[in-house]
């Protein structure tokens, strides 16, 4: 398999675009919902509040701001530090053995991060007591509103301590994330959001997580696998393993990759506007398939992406928003030679983003 097939297969995957009007996912099933598009991968990346929930609705056509906002509180998805300590999206369901498998190797490390910040062993169980007491019985709290429960249970939550604690009860599995109460996070029980938890075994929690991400993100790499789920390399090939013949060894120029067995034929070559932290940059440790410019779309290499305009897989500009009551300004780079057509098909993107919003949409273009 060349390149340009491979790339069109995993924007196939990842984009959720297939061969039909609407767009169909591997094996023919279209996750018609937000509950269904974050199930089909497993997890996505949710650090940046505003880029997670536009990975879902690019993945929706037609669907508002709102309406995502509005699935999100029937519980069916959460956002947690699943794997390498960043926040993602995952099923509900799910986030008990997700933290159990992936998200405890980021807890190593801890005990380092609370020296730096002069906390103790203790303090941090204490921050934990308090927020479960504060939250037990359906409680809902903001971030401000968690920050003043451990204060006044006698943590003290200046600097970065706060947010280190807020972490590490969701790390440890107490609490999560809840959908935002305005402009702000919401944090709630772990057990109570999640009554009945899915309890796969550790082998079969591999087997799942492997599925998950070489069906969405196939073809994809063992590496590229390590580097998204933080596991072992042993442990990833386990996953592989167990998955079995739900996925399929391919060589892409000449490089092993995995991908979803029953993944059709590469989709259209359309215009796609995604946000900067999507799961079509960061699912990879190699983006060179996507882009021959990764410079300019983590300028200085510091982990912060610029949202992205792709054309049939392949990372055409960048851009950028400025939104205002009535409208939302949208400023377009190019990093490659843009055509009349080129600039067209760019703002046909925008125009869903714009409409996502529920906004009037202007393009500036260089």
């Amino acid at each position: 398999m060349d390149a340009t097939t491979a790339l069109g297969l995993r924007m196939t995957s990842l984009l959720l675009r297939g061969n039909t009007p609407g767009g169909t996912t591997p094996g023919g099933k279209a996750p018609g919902d937000v509950a269904g598009i974050v199930a089909w991968f497993g997890a996505m990346q949710a650090q940046d509040v505003n880029s997670a929930l536009w990975s879902l609705g690019c993945r929706l056509p037609g669907v508002t701001l709102a309406q995502v906002n509005e699935a999100l509180e029937d519980r069916s998805v959460l956002r947690t530090w699943p794997m390498r300590g960043t926040v993602h999206f995952v099923p509900a369901a799910d986030a008990h053995w997700m933290l159990d498998l992936m998200g405890v190797r980021a807890l190593a490390g801890a005990a380092k991060r609370r020296d730096t910040l002069g906390l103790d062993e203790s303090t941090v169980d204490r921050a934990v007591e308090v927020l479960g007491a504060a939250l037990k019985g359906g409680g809902r709290l903001t971030r401000s509103e968690c920050m003043t429960a451990m204060a006044d249970g006698g943590v003290e939550v200046t600097g970065q301590r706060g947010y280190h604690l807020l972490w590490y009860a969701s790390q440890r599995g107490v609490t999560a994330i809840a959908p935002h109460v305005g402009k702000e996070q919401t944090f709630v029980l772990l057990d109570e959001w999640v009554p009945a938890p899915h309890c796969p075994s550790r082998e079969e929690a591999l087997g799942i997580i492997a599925l998950r991400y070489f069906r969405s993100h196939g073809p994809a790499t063992r590496k590229d696998f390590v580097g998204w789920t933080g596991l072992t390399a042993t442990d990833c090939r386990t996953g592989i393993a167990v998955a079995g013949d739900a996925l399929q060894p391919v060589e892409v120029d000449g490089v092993e990759m995995f991908m979803a067995a029953d993944a059709p034929d590469r989709g259209p070559g359309e215009w796609l506007a995604l946000p900067g932290f999507d799961e079509y940059m960061l699912g990879y440790k190699d983006r060179s398939l996507m882009t021959d410019d990764v410079d300019a779309i983590v300028p200085g290499g510091n982990g912060v992406f610029r949202s992205t305009l792709v054309q049939g897989g392949r990372v055409r500009a960048t851009w950028t928003r400025t939104l205002t009551r009535k409208g939302v300004t949208v400023t377009v780079e190019p990093l490659t030679s843009f055509t009349k057509r080129d600039h067209s098909g760019a703002a046909d993107a925008l125009a869903f983003y714009a409409a996502y919003l529920e906004l009037a949409l202007t393009v500036k273009n260089p």
